[in-house]
């Protein structure tokens, strides 16, 4: 495939990449993109998925947000796939400059990687909202209804929610990671989601690489496009 091969070069001559990903990144692990609203919400849910992941929602319905999120954010049995694991390697090599996702569930630093800048959080971090004590993902998994801290608070997942400001620092690091890269290459995103996306537009470099399976809006601005799967596509370089 010629844009495997293209992909391949870009790679080999590259010395400091910068990769920038969303839910496709994830969802050749299983876990599912929330954005596509299936019949199970319809049948399940009595509000769309970005109402309930909501700061709003969740302060007034707490109970209703955590039945959500349970069932539909956390996917304890998900193993990082090709493209999780290729990034890490690229890393160990030290070819990687730093890995910027809008995912949540920590696949990245399962692989191996260290150079992760999430931000939208993980769903494997959570804080009580009124002691500000932290706990693991068991905290959320291994109680039902409203989880709540040994001081009585509600413990709250540190994911940024709808309505909420990205982490100042989280943000410093990725745009450092984006802007100092010779390579950026932007997988499973449709770079839809602001602030997030707006920070690809701190490259400088020499190489842009998209890898989506549906268009984007900085195609036009890309020097390789694969449209994909992430995944079967870095399995291949």
């Amino acid at each position: 495939m010629e844009e495997i091969n293209k992909l391949r070069e870009i790679v080999n001559r590259s010395k400091r990449i910068a990769f920038f990903g969303g839910a496709g990144v994830s969802t050749e692990s299983g876990i599912p993109d929330f954005r596509s609203v299936d019949g199970l919400y319809h049948q399940q849910w009595d509000y769309p998925p970005e109402t309930i992941l909501s700061h709003t929602f969740f302060m007034e319905k707490p109970e209703e947000f955590y039945r959500f999120y349970r069932a539909k954010m956390i996917c304890t049995d998900a193993k990082p796939n090709a493209a999780h694991l290729k990034l890490a390697k690229w890393e160990e090599e030290g070819k990687l400059t730093g890995i910027v996702t809008q995912n949540i569930d920590g696949l990245h630093q399962a692989a191996g990687s260290k150079k992760v800048y999430e931000l939208h959080g993980s769903v494997l971090r959570n804080y009580c909202m009124k002691c500000r004590k932290f706990h693991g993902i068991e905290a959320i998994t291994q109680s039902e209804g409203i989880p709540r801290c040994e001081c009585g608070g509600i413990i709250k997942p540190d994911v940024v929610l709808y309505e909420e400001g990205l982490d100042d620092e989280v943000v410093n690091g990725a745009v450092r990671a984006i802007a100092s890269a010779d390579t950026l290459i932007i997988g499973g995103t449709s770079l839809n989601v602001y602030p997030a996306a707006g920070l690809i537009n701190y490259f400088n470099g020499s190489d842009l690489v998209i890898v989506n399976m549906s268009p984007t809006q900085m195609d036009s601005k890309a020097g390789l496009l694969v449209c994909d799967k992430i995944g079967k596509v870095f399995s291949e370089i």
